[in-house]
């Protein structure tokens, strides 16, 4: 029973095969076993390719189905239609776009098993990846808020240094009317005086200027300081909703990419695994000598190009006869008196008729 899947898994032909030598079978059912396994591991490969994908185990089997039975379909195809020649360099000719063929379907069927076989790996480079695209991004991000944050607590320094000025500007004030009265400066006279008095008022103004100065540079400084707090805010909001993305940085392309990252080597052998399991049912085919099936299977087709070409060879040779025939029928028509008075009598009826026809018309355009 397991055999005669195989067989038919090989694409030969049941009813012949069947009639041939077990040797005969048992190749076959080795090809055709190559060719369910190959199927088999295409099904797997696109199964997980498409589970990082969709994140469906349901998606991923179903689609993964699909793929395998296309692969077999494809394989069963390329090992069927190979035919053994009798020179091998036709047969070299005949199986080079298969060979190509195959080669494909080997890439597309190793590199997701590649995936799945280095899957610690690529997440150790995927992990590198998403940790450079995080501080990558929050330096994008700080970008858009860097610029109005300094500007404004530029603003607050500005602010502060107006308030310290001033300060400056009352302290001196200060010292200068108590310097006045102790008479160590100004008019060296000890006292308070009208000079003293004078710059009394002149401190006591300002020190109202910087009690005022206080207050309006205070809330202007609380305000500041409310944006720059929204700012950083928005800032840390920013970073926290584009986090995500960065963390489902794992696809299918990313973990290709990261797959690229790491030696070469150990893919490409993985890669020669497959090519060779793919291309072996196609170089058994080559390699194997011309068999009892070969020959049964080339009698059969030989027979039936012979019956068509027999037949296409009858229908001309029947054209042929039926044009010579004819042209004999023609001639001996053209010597016959009574069809020619016959067709001479109506076409002095057709000439009749158009001659009344263009009256007609002729006699309407002139009333």
């Amino acid at each position: 029973m397991l055999k005669q899947f195989f067989i038919i898994c090989s694409g030969a032909d049941t009813d012949i095969l069947n009639s041939s030598a077990i040797g005969e079978q048992n190749k076959y059912a080795g090809i055709g076993a190559t060719v369910f396994f190959t199927a088999l591991m295409a099904f797997i490969a696109s199964s997980y390719a498409l589970f990082t994908v969709f994140d469906n185990l349901y998606a991923a089997i179903g689609f993964g189905l699909v793929w395998g039975l296309l692969i077999f379909n494809l394989d069963r195809f390329i090992v069927s239609t190979i035919k053994k020649r009798n020179k091998i360099f036709d047969e070299i000719i005949q199986a080079t776009p298969r060979l190509i063929l195959a080669v494909i379907i080997a890439i597309v069927i190793s590199k997701p098993l590649e995936l799945k076989i280095f899957e610690k790996e690529i997440n150790q480079v995927l992990l590198e990846q998403k940790n450079e695209l995080t501080l990558n991004n929050k330096d994008q991000i700080a970008l858009q808020f860097t610029p109005k944050t300094k500007a404004l607590e530029e603003d607050i320094l500005a602010l502060q240094d107006e308030i310290s000025n001033k300060e400056t500007e009352v302290n001196t004030l200060y010292n200068t009317y108590i310097t006045e009265a102790e008479g160590t400066s100004g008019t060296k006279k000890l006292g308070k005086g009208p000079v003293y008095k004078e710059k009394r008022e002149k401190h006591d103004a300002a020190l109202a200027e910087l009690q005022q100065l206080k207050d309006t540079n205070k809330q202007k400084i609380t305000t500041i300081e409310a944006e720059v707090t929204q700012l950083n805010a928005d800032y840390k909001t920013q970073v926290t909703t584009s986090q995500p993305i960065i963390d489902g940085f794992d696809g299918l392309m990313a973990r290709v990419n990261a797959l690229n990252e790491l030696p070469w080597l150990p893919s490409f052998f993985i890669f020669l695994l497959f090519l060779a399991i793919e291309t072996s049912p196609i170089f058994a085919k080559l390699l194997s000598p011309k068999g009892e099936y070969d020959f049964k299977l080339e009698d059969q087709e030989t027979a039936i190009k012979t019956i068509v070409s027999q037949k296409v060879e009858e229908r001309k040779l029947a054209l042929e006869a039926d044009f010579s025939i004819n042209k004999r029928v023609y001639k001996d028509l053209t010597e016959e008196e009574e069809l020619y008075q016959y067709k001479r009598k109506k076409a002095r009826a057709l000439m009749q008729l158009q001659a009344d026809a263009f009256y007609k018309r002729q006699e309407k355009l002139l009333e």
